[in-house]
């Protein structure tokens, strides 16, 4: 009886790693299929079948970052000559297109957008993870009257999608003048994720032992110096996590990047599908610029994993 368990166990066991594969493999695949098409030539993007050995080219980047205008024929030989290495590089994939003005580069939306994202994602994850971390110490040190009410009413900002309050909020941050302002999207976003910060952090700081703190009381620390000095390194795996989801929250956003911004304050997500070529939509561009808006998330939260991974469990535990 036992050798047909251990048998049922192994091949449970080979179906599960089998699952955990397959699933791993689909949630690669689009990654690798936007990370192969920034590097190819354009032609190459659309073929059926899909090319998957071909010779990698930095061209997409190029048509990335700067200004391009179309020719109606080949550049001439002496403007060939007269271009930088990295326009050389278009026309040599075949493409007639060029930079939007001679003798200077100019710089396309992206860098413009791609830093406003940035600033943004950044400023707003900060801003929402230290207010929740004070108002969640504040709920589980401190008798709150109406507490389960106060924080049905914080978690219920997240119950209804972006899209159904993005008219309304368009609508008040025209009359107060925050429209197309890195300030409006910082507070939204910052609203937006606040009642998760709360929720989350309030399971990591009622794990750790009140204990902690009435012993730095009683040999003369101040409430506020037990906190910062007690309490936040305890819950360092708690914030890190709660900023790792945080950040991924304002950095992908699309709804209210695209309805409360324009030009000066408008984020990547809004923007990189808006960069299309000639007639077609050049995807290698698109491909580009979205490898490039993966990084900075992926950077992220590969730095802050071991916290990650430990938080995603340390604020459910319960004695």
């Amino acid at each position: 009886m036992a050798a047909v368990q251990t048998r049922s166990e192994r091949a449970l066991n080979r179906v599960a790693i089998a699952a955990v594969l397959v699933i791993t493999l689909l949630f690669l695949a689009p990654i690798y299929w936007i990370t192969s098409t920034a590097f190819k030539p354009r032609n190459l993007a659309t073929t059926i079948p899909p090319t998957v050995i071909f010779e990698p080219e930095i061209s997409p980047f190029v048509k990335l970052f700067t200004k391009r205008s179309q020719l109606r024929s080949a550049p001439e030989p002496e403007d060939y000559a007269a271009a930088p290495w990295w326009e050389r590089l278009v026309f040599d994939g075949g493409e007639k297109v060029v930079r939007s003005g001679r003798g200077q580069v100019q710089l396309s939306g992206y860098p413009n957008r791609f830093m406003n994202s940035l600033i943004v994602a950044i400023t707003s994850t900060v801003l929402a993870v230290a207010m929740g971390t004070f108002t969640a110490y504040g709920f589980s040190r401190f008798k709150v009257k109406g507490e389960a009410d106060l924080l049905f009413f914080i978690l219920s900002t997240r119950m209804l999608p972006p899209v159904v309050v993005a008219i309304p909020m368009f609508l008040m941050y025209r009359a107060v003048g925050l429209n197309d302002t890195h300030w409006g999207l910082i507070i939204l976003y910052t609203a937006f994720n606040l009642s998760f910060s709360v929720w989350l952090m309030k399971g990591f700081i009622d794990e750790i032992p009140k204990e902690y703190e009435e012993a730095a009381l009683v040999d003369g620390y101040t409430r506020l110096e037990a906190f910062f000095k007690i309490v936040l390194p305890e819950a360092a795996t708690g914030i890190a996590a709660t900023a790792v989801f945080c950040f991924i929250t304002a950095w992908n956003e699309y709804a209210f990047a695209l309805i409360m911004t324009n030009r000066r304050a408008q984020t990547a997500p809004p923007f990189i599908p808006s960069q299309v070529g000639s007639g077609l939509p050049d995807w290698t561009v698109i491909a580009a610029g979205t490898f490039l808006f993966l990084l900075p998330v992926a950077i992220f939260t590969f730095l802050l994993r071991n916290h990650l991974l430990r938080g995603m469990s340390f604020g459910a535990i319960r004695k």
